[in-house]
């Protein structure tokens, strides 16, 4: 097979392209989160949640933040483990939860957890009766029979409903139904889950194929893509990569988008490091005195080059998009403030809060 041989910008332009983040804007939510395959489900919101941010970034202020809830109430959308799906995409998961696997866990980690469920099988009854007769329910309204409760040296120590929820979800036993505010509302997975099974192999492959589509270009071992797509070097880049080959040679219009710090073009900070050049880092949990950017700085992409961060708050109390700062990598030119300054604007009439910029 022929091995493509890609400049840096070529590849850049790709894994913008592929996270729908050109020019050529996607026409809804779901056209989203089906070519993304997923949104990861944190409720930051410093500026707004993830998931929503994500969106907005693709859609712009037409996207309404009611569009998802409601497709998470209805099940076209449900949340596993944390991120947010397409119901149809379940059946993809569910020979894994099978056999309670996951490419994540270490061997004597999967089987501490099996042998703790297993003592506590009363327990995980317990709780599949009480979904059966009340649910959906949030973890507060759950039973707590555990007779050996988790231990562990961190924070999940004793933290028994959590963590045989999480294990419950694993297995594809419950699932998310739905949210009351900030908490989760658990319900049995027959309920929300569509009953197709893919099998584990064919899943594998065919999850591999949208992961790298989503991507565009990625390292093999890096993102688990096995033999997906096909092989390209990256200028200036050690080693191989895979490329997305419906990518190859199509034309490019960058545009200007602020990003989520969690979303998926900046997510894997190596990858981003190598193909943008761009220093980042989440400085939520550093202490204020030792932050460069800001509590939740996003980045900034123009065209396809991340080129700096913007720091701002949504203060919903006073009503306003508080601008604290715009970092820039790169000196500006005229456009480019232009666009951004656009994409600023935009961001604050999507929140519906005035904007505040110092000076």
């Amino acid at each position: 097979m022929t091995v493509h041989r890609l400049s840096a910008r070529d590849a850049r332009r790709i894994a913008v392209r592929a996270q729908l983040l050109d020019r050529n804007r996607p026409e809804s939510m779901h056209d989203v989160v089906r070519h993304l395959t997923f949104l990861q489900a944190d409720l930051t919101a410093a500026v707004a949640p993830n998931a929503d941010l994500v969106l907005w970034s693709r859609l712009g202020s037409d996207y309404d933040p009611a569009e998802l809830v409601d497709a998470l109430d209805r099940h076209r959308l449900v949340e596993l483990l944390g991120m947010i799906r397409p119901r149809e995409d379940i059946a993809l998961y569910r020979a894994e939860m099978a056999e309670w696997t996951g490419p994540d866990d270490p061997d004597d980690w999967r089987q501490l957890r099996k042998e703790w469920v297993r003592v506590n099988d009363a327990y995980r009854r317990d709780i599949l009766a009480r979904l059966d007769i009340d649910g959906p329910l949030p973890q507060s309204a759950l039973p707590n029979t555990c007779a050996v409760p988790w231990s562990s040296s961190g924070w999940n120590n004793d933290r028994n409903r959590a963590m045989m929820l999480l294990a419950m979800a694993r297995r594809g036993e419950i699932a998310v139904a739905g949210r009351d505010g900030r908490e989760q509302l658990w319900d049995l997975a027959t309920r929300i889950y569509p009953d197709d099974v893919t099998p584990a192999g064919e899943a594998q492959l065919i999850r591999a194929a949208r992961r790298l589509r989503a991507l565009g270009i990625a390292r093999a071992r890096a993102n688990d893509l096995g033999e997906a797509g096909e092989p390209a070097v990256v200028e200036g880049l050690r080693g191989t990569w895979r490329v997305d080959p419906a990518q190859l040679d199509q034309p490019f219009a960058g545009r200007a988008a602020l990003l989520s710090p969690l979303d998926r073009l900046v997510f894997d900070r190596k990858r981003m490091t190598d193909l943008f050049a761009f220093d980042y880092t989440l400085e939520m949990y550093k202490p204020a005195a030792k932050r460069r950017w800001g509590y939740f700085a996003l980045p900034i992409l123009y065209g396809d080059r991340l080129v700096g961060k913007l720091d701002a708050t949504a203060d919903r109390k006073a009503r306003v998009l508080r601008v604290d700062a715009i970092h820039r990598d790169v000196p500006f030119t005229a456009a480019m403030t232009r666009a951004v300054d656009a994409e600023i604007r935009d961001l604050a009439h999507w929140l519906r809060l005035a904007l505040d910029v110092p000076g």
